[in-house]
Order: C-alpha cells, then sequence, then structure tokens
C-alpha cells in the first residue's frame, strides 16, 4: 500500500496559482511512491480531521499569502501580505493531527513559516532589506546556498555530490521564492540550514532522536520544482514517503 499524504490545497484565494503549483507537489509525492491526497480548504475541521486520520502523512505546501503576524505576537509590517484564514486553519488542524499521532510532517517555503508558526515560534516579515535576493522566484534556478549543519536530520538526507564544503562547512544550493522566513524557532524545533551571506533560516526540524523520534522537516526553498533535476530534491521526499510508510498508529 502507498502511504497516502494530506495535502493542502495552497491558497483559497487564487486558482491561477493553485493549478500551476499543486501538481508539482502531488507528482513528486508519486514519484517517490506516495498517494497524494487532496485536502480542501472548504472543508471543516471535522471533515479535515477524518481525512488525515487516513493519510500517513502530513505535506504543506507554499503559498503566496503571509502567516497573520498576530499568531506569533506581532504588528503587521507594511510588506506582509493579506493572511490567507482558510489555508491557516487547515494547516493548523493538520499539523495537531500529525503531532498527536506522530506522524511524518514536511513543510515547503510557506508550510515551513506555518509549522513554525503553529510551535510557538515567530517569523520576520520582510527579508527586502537582506543582501540575498530571497525572491528570486522560479525564473532562477539557483538563488543562493545554505550552510547546513553537520548531524543534522537534513544533513543526511542531502546528496553531498550537489554540495561543496567551505571552510568546513556543507553548502547546497537551491532554489528561493520567499520573503519571509523563520524568526525564533518554534517548540522542540531547531535550525538546520542558514543562508551563510545573511543568516536567514533555510531550514528547521523536529527532533529526530530519543525513545519517540518524530519526523519533522521544513525547507524555505522549493524542492518540488527540481524533482527531477536534483538528487537532494529527490532526497527529501523520497525520505518523507519513506517515513510515512514506516508509520504506525
Amino acid at each position: 500500500m502507498k502511504p497516502k499524504i494530506a495535502i493542502p490545497m495552497p491558497t483559497s484565494f487564487d486558482p491561477a496559482y493553485n493549478r500551476l503549483n499543486f501538481s508539482a507537489y502531488t507528482d513528486a509525492v508519486r514519484s517517490c511512491g506516495g498517494a497524494p491526497v487532496e485536502v480542501p480548504l472548504r472543508l471543516s475541521d471535522r471533515e479535515v480531521r477524518q481525512l488525515a486520520s487516513e493519510c500517513a502523512g502530513i505535506l504543506l505546501p507554499g503559498s503566496p499569502a503571509d502567516v497573520d503576524p498576530a499568531l506569533f505576537g506581532q504588528e503587521r509590517d507594511s510588506a506582509t501580505a493579506p493572511a490567507d484564514i482558510a489555508r491557516e486553519r487547515i494547516d493548523r488542524t493538520l499539523l495537531e493531527e500529525a503531532y498527536g499521532e506522530n506522524k511524518p510532517v514536511l513543510g515547503i517555503c510557506f508550510g515551513t513559516q506555518m509549522l513554525n508558526v503553529f510551535r510557538g515560534g515567530t517569523l520576520v516579515q520582510d527579508l527586502g532589506f537582506m543582501p540575498v535576493n530571497h525572491s528570486a522566484g522560479r525564473a532562477v534556478a539557483v538563488a543562493h546556498s545554505a550552510a547546513v549543519t553537520d548531524g543534522s536530520l537534513l544533513g543526511g538526507i542531502i546528496d553531498m555530490d550537489e554540495c561543496v564544503r567551505l571552510d568546513g562547512v556543507v553548502r547546497l544550493p537551491m532554489n528561493s521564492s520567499h520573503h519571509q522566513a523563520v524568526g525564533i524557532p518554534g517548540s522542540d524545533l531547531r535550525i538546520s540550514a542558514r543562508c551563510p551571506q545573511d543568516g536567514v533560516v533555510e531550514a528547521i526540524e523536529g527532533p529526530f532522536a530519543g525513545t519517540k523520534p518524530h519526523f519533522v522537516l521544513g525547507v524555505q526553498w522549493h524542492p518540488e520544482r527540481t524533482i527531477d533535476s536534483s538528487s537532494t530534491s529527490r532526497a527529501l521526499f523520497s525520505r518523507f514517503l519513506d517515513e510515512a510508510g514506516r508509520w504506525q498508529r
């Protein structure tokens, strides 16, 4: 049986964005041995929980929306995009299911930010003042690199053949399509990659160790866009699907 992966529709307000992007996530899951399950944003909390209970993993995709800054105790910055309340509600419900049942979680871009806020962390609302163009977009194949922490969950997944080691630090090249990022990590989350030029957080992860390990990984870039060209992108999805395949209630 292929593990079912719950994936919320990216937005409640932009059908064109959904059409352009959602299939990249479902195709990546299928290509690595999973069965994607679309979670419509119109569902009630009860319906979402029922759907999530039938899945073995949660994938939170990107979105053009920004997380409501009130959720992490900040005033709205003028550069912050409107929140997508429907998407936020669905993500919270899915994460409650994932944490309650120890199901693997993979967050991507906005999904990583929602994961961090769900765990009580904060966000940097705008990166426009940073020296690196983190909003480069899908037209730029490699926007910058990320320094990956040795011994981290992420560090054990990436393909070293795609990386360079500079001054003893592994640097992973990546695309970039965001203007916000993780600020203070949430409970039980740690930073496992940063942009070396400006320190912007590029990945967070949960405590995948101890008596009850939980696979929780959030990346700020978009591996679903490079599933066919990057062995690291494929390894991220494959590991996530492997964890989902091993999950037991």
